[in-house]
């Protein structure tokens, strides 16, 4: 199966995320709008109230990710896994893929040790080229140092929905076991793996200017409508600061411009949840490929694993826990 066919076929798996997504986002929308008419109309607090009903919707909204989204992304995974590894899926991806993860979703808690593992190591990684961008100083410098964090975050997602592939590949294998050998899989071709992954950037670049740029564009129509409402807020702001003897940020305390930060921030956050959903999946079937064939075609051993303990404790830590489980 080509990458498009492997991708078409567990696109069902999109649809429901962005249908959970929709959901998580209307449940922190509505906790936030709730928080801030009850407490307006009690006691004039209404950005507080906005603030405590953003938590509260955070907090559920990530809830829904965990025990529910997670599930469907690992089913999709699996799906990905068995479409690139035997050129094949069944009729029923949903079913079969739900199927696959049963009993064996509680066992991915060793996916959670690698993910650990693969950030940290990336990150110092990270650290170590962040000095390029603090020794040229001043905005371009900071500016480098930002760009470079972004790109092995980047990394870390795309790689770490690898190793989980290969832990449901590996259903013969504990999820620690399996874990260790996908860590080993990325610190043996982890230079292959990523080395033509910088393409990424210019699709989500692209779909940030489509899709970001049609979202801020309707919201800006809509919200034009409401001056009342950013007058409002915007005075609200004003007068925070000013009773802790500050002065208010101009862009916030001017209801135009606090009107286009809030089309902006939406347009970014419904852009993000399309790309991650519709977009990024598509570019994952290619990465999960070359990972899947870097790991069957050199399938890790033991001397390999005792190699990267010596460079990694928590590793090391994290394999001994497999042989106990």
């Amino acid at each position: 199966m080509s990458n498009f066919q492997v991708y078409r076929k567990t696109l069902v798996f999109s649809f429901i995320m962005f249908l959970i997504d929709i959901i998580a986002m209307f449940v922190v929308a509505g906790a936030a709008t709730i928080g801030f008419f009850v407490m307006n109309r009690s006691n004039d607090m209404a950005i507080v109230g906005l603030v405590i009903g953003l938590i509260i919707g955070i907090i559920l909204a990530v809830l829904i990710e965990i025990f529910i989204r997670n599930r469907v992304k690992a089913a999709q995974i699996s799906m990905m896994t068995m479409g690139v590894v035997e050129g094949k899926m069944p009729d029923n991806v949903v079913s079969e893929g739900f199927n696959s993860i049963k009993g064996r979703f509680g066992k991915i808690t060793g996916f959670y040790f690698v993910t650990s593992l693969i950030k940290g190591a990336l990150r110092q990684l990270g650290r170590g080229i962040e000095r390029v961008g603090r020794n040229l100083g001043g905005d371009v410098g900071g500016s480098v140092t930002s760009a470079i964090n972004s790109a092995i975050e980047v990394v870390i997602g795309y790689l770490c929905d690898c190793v989980m592939g290969w832990i449901l590949y590996r259903k013969e294998e504990n999820g620690f076991m399996a874990g260790c050998q996908g860590a080993v899989i990325f610190f043996k071709h982890g230079k292959t793996l990523i080395k033509n992954i910088g393409r990424i950037f210019g699709i989500g670049l692209l779909s940030l200017a489509i899709i970001g740029g049609a979202f801020f564009g309707l919201f800006y129509l809509i919200f034009k409508n409401f001056p009342q409402m950013f007058t409002a807020l915007a005075n609200e702001i004003v007068e925070i600061a000013q009773r802790n003897n500050g002065t208010a940020p101009e862009w916030l305390a001017n209801p135009a411009t606090l009107t286009l930060i809030v089309c902006g921030v939406a347009a970014i956050v419904i852009w993000s949840s399309i790309h991650s959903v519709l977009i990024r999946p598509f570019i994952l079937v290619g990465v999960l490929r070359n990972f899947m064939a870097a790991g069957i075609k050199d399938m890790p051993t033991e001397n390999d694993i005792v190699e990267l303990q010596g460079k990694s404790p928590k590793f090391a830590r994290m394999y001994q826990r497999a042989q106990n489980s």
